[in-house]
């Protein structure tokens, strides 16, 4: 299922199956069952309608939303193997701690933002009537060490844009990782019809600055004064990639 298609119901305990994998991540098909109200055959064949039209997918036992975001890409330089992939329900604790690391350097405010909303969900990957996104993950040794995350609100005047986030834990800087990152990210956004793609930090990270203008991301705007971080008042850079 790409995002930019809102998913269709045949029937109210159709939607109630999806909504329910939607809220909470990866779950058993019997716990939906005790929380749909509905016979076992009708809960068995809307469940089959949603596996069947692209929406969910059942992978180790447990039912999880069915987006199109490709498959892991493995990489190796002297120093470093390492995997970029679509990120699993799974992850979700390894994406948290590796935002929060990176956001501790206070140069991250709009990441630590998404790291809160994580934690305050529990449920890593959304596709519903407000908004959609997805993750990206970089693995050393099936450990996360840096993710990319888009969403993309469904407001029709915005939903030719792709908010990003992008980072990776300082130990593993300096092997090409984020640039991967950031491009499987521009790629997905790509493939799914987006226009534009953008993201904002403090205008005094100005490493972050340079590594995406490397990529070839532009400057549109700066925000004076738009973040306090302890006692000193921060520009924010909002920049962008178009198609």
């Amino acid at each position: 299922m790409k995002a930019r298609e809102k998913p269709k119901f045949e029937s109210t305990v159709g939607k109630q199956i999806y909504d329910y994998v939607e809220r909470n991540g990866a779950v058993k098909a019997t716990e939906i069952d005790d929380y749909v109200n509905t016979n076992p055959e009708e809960f068995r064949h809307q469940l089959a309608l949603l596996k069947r039209d692209g929406y969910l997918e059942e992978h180790d036992g447990k039912l999880r939303l069915a987006l199109e975001t490709g498959a892991a890409e493995q990489y190796a330089t002297d120093d470093l193997d390492f995997v970029i992939r679509p990120a699993r329900e799974e992850d979700l604790s390894g994406i948290i701690g590796a935002i929060r690391q990176v956001a501790a350097e206070r140069t991250y405010i709009v990441a630590e933002s998404v790291a809160e909303a994580l934690d305050h969900e529990g449920a890593l990957l959304r596709h519903n009537e407000r908004e959609s996104r997805v993750f990206f993950v970089a693995t050393v040794d099936d450990e996360v060490v840096g993710w990319a995350h888009l969403t993309v609100p469904e407001f029709e005047k915005l939903r030719h844009t792709a908010e990003l986030t992008v980072g990776v834990l300082e130990d593993y800087r300096g092997n090409g990782i984020g640039s991967h990152l950031v491009q499987r990210g521009l790629e997905w956004a790509r493939s799914n019809g987006f226009e534009k793609v953008y993201q904002s930090l403090p205008a005094t990270n100005q490493d972050a600055v340079s590594f995406l203008e490397s990529q070839g991301w532009e400057t549109e705007a700066i925000r004076q004064k738009h973040y306090k971080i302890g006692d000193d008042y921060v520009a924010e850079q909002m920049m962008a990639y178009l198609f």
